[in-house]
């Protein structure tokens, strides 16, 4: 594939690997949206280029380093990065995960972490378990303010929310979807009860059908070495991506009635409308199959 046209998905910030994945020593190559990139970590800042077939560099691209990513945008006028006010609470740790690699739309794997229906049959005994299966009443909505797709008054009881949580409990959850790639989860803090723990979803789309998934834990947690949170999730992701790599069409359909949506579908039927109204492409089905 070669570099999209998709200028609404050009125009925005994406996560290409965490700072330490681009140490002074050695640049490290990827793609995104179908252009192989080159990423490079001098003394006075990074520098990212775009690359022809024969390794030759063309044009710079913007970059930037924020909540312990290198996010990279290959437009000329990108909309502005996610705000997380949360970074900067002391106490809070900061834990990322690594590069998981996928071969799925982007989009799937975003709605795929917007879904709590699944999480009894393919987190079992983790995220949720039988019989508690239903996915009670909760909010969707598109925030014109700040074209951000948001769900609220989301709950699930779930048997392992948390590395830090001590037996099965009702878990408050809130999601944010900033960007068509980029996605958090707020939910249910086992050690402050009035405060958030957040778990960010950063999908890197190298093609259409083609993704490295980084994500990273805003947690407080005082007790929980880091490698048991970096093995919960990415137990967590590794059982997703079986299910994503099975759904077919690969890219997601966006006609509207493509797939039926029930009601616990709210959030992702909010999400394809959303990305409906920005006209994205990138990732998306182009017809829809007889």
């Amino acid at each position: 594939m070669t570099r999209t046209t998709d200028t609404s998905v050009l125009e925005d910030w994406q996560a290409i690997g965490r700072s330490e994945d681009v140490p002074l020593e050695r640049p490290r190559r990827t793609r995104l949206l179908g252009q192989d990139i080159l990423v490079e970590r001098h003394p006075d800042g990074l520098r990212v280029f775009e690359l022809d077939a024969g390794e030759r560099r063309l044009r710079s691209a913007r970059v930037q380093e924020r909540y312990g990513h290198v996010f990279v945008s290959l437009g000329e006028d990108p909309r502005p990065l996610l705000e997380l006010p949360e970074f900067e609470q002391p106490g809070r740790r900061l834990i990322t995960s690594g590069i998981v690699t996928v071969r799925a739309s982007p989009l799937r794997i975003v709605e795929n972490f917007l879904d709590m229906a699944h999480f009894p049959y393919v987190h079992t005994n983790i995220l949720g378990a039988e019989p508690h299966t239903e996915v009670l009443p909760y909010n969707a909505e598109i925030r014109r303010g700040v074209d951000e797709v948001w769900a609220t008054g989301c709950q699930f009881y779930q048997q392992q929310a948390a590395m830090s949580a001590e037996g099965g409990q009702q878990i408050a959850y809130e999601y944010r979807v900033s960007s068509p790639f980029i996605t958090v989860l707020y939910k249910t803090c086992p050690e402050r009860a009035d405060e958030w723990d957040l778990i960010g979803l950063l999908v890197q789309p190298l093609e259409e059908d083609l993704c490295d998934v980084h994500t990273f834990m805003l947690l407080f947690d005082s007790s929980t070495p880091d490698i048991a949170l970096v093995h919960f999730q990415q137990t967590i992701f590794i059982q997703d991506r079986s299910i994503l790599e099975n759904q077919r069409p690969r890219l997601m359909p966006l006609e509207a009635g493509a797939e039926r949506p029930v009601r616990a579908d709210l959030t992702s039927s909010t999400y394809r409308r959303w990305l409906r109204a920005r006209g994205v492409s990138f990732g998306a089905l182009k017809s829809h199959p007889a």
